[in-house]
């Protein structure tokens, strides 16, 4: 198959990335203080398998663990993992050399708990798996004839516009969130203003009560 461009054609892949995490029983894992497990994977919406134009999948952890880059060549591309603490790890995504496509690289942060919408963690929820995910594209603008022949040939099974509500990563869902975030942010803006308040007063206070004594000194 040629290698050559197909002139005018864009094909856009939908993925999804990021992780699932639960909550270790206690000394679930001997001599560790690991808390959490957790599954980091990179896939087509809908569960698509990517293997078809995606050769490999190289995630990078954090440099405290044992060979932090750890290569997955086949599907599922996932890694399952133990720890305490969430840090931002990458997916490099290659492409199966034919497709003549530069290798594309995903930043995630790893998720382990529960948060509240004013950014606290939930105790509440603690024992209920965490689920951390994004929705993306891969946009391939005139793809050699090779790669646009597997798209042909493997095209998206239900794949869902994202427009549509049944889809959790619509444009209205992205839209949802962004208003929960404004209106977390306004919360944590009411609250430092309120402790700004009462700082000023309390300084105030101090200062009139150092006065004061300064006064009776005298």
């Amino acid at each position: 198959m040629s290698n050559k461009r197909t002139k005018g054609v864009t094909v856009v892949k939908p993925i999804v990335y990021g992780n699932i995490a639960t909550l270790l029983p206690q000394k679930k894992i001997p001599d560790s203080d690991h808390t959490h497990k957790w599954t980091v994977s990179v896939r087509g919406l809908n569960n698509e398998d990517i293997s078809y134009f995606v050769k490999k999948v190289t995630f990078k952890l954090h440099e405290t663990y044992a060979n932090p880059q750890r290569v997955v060549e086949h599907p599922p591309f996932e890694l399952t993992e133990t720890g305490w603490g969430e840090f931002e790890l990458t997916m490099k995504l290659q492409f199966v050399p034919e497709s003549g496509e530069k290798a594309v690289t995903l930043y995630h942060n790893l998720r382990l708990h529960p948060y509240e919408e004013d950014g606290s963690i939930s105790t509440a929820n603690k024992n209920k798996p965490v689920q951390s995910f994004q929705y993306d594209e891969l946009v391939f603008t005139e793809p050699t004839e090779y790669l646009y022949q597997l798209f042909l040939q493997n095209p998206s099974a239900g794949l869902q516009p994202r427009s549509t509500p049944n889809n959790p990563y619509s444009v209205q869902a992205e839209v949802d969130e962004i208003r929960k975030i404004e209106e977390a942010t306004k919360k944590v803006q009411e609250q430092l203003t309120i402790y700004k308040n009462k700082l000023e007063k309390t300084t105030k206070e101090l200062d009139e009560t150092k006065a004061e004594l300064e006064r009776v000194k005298k």
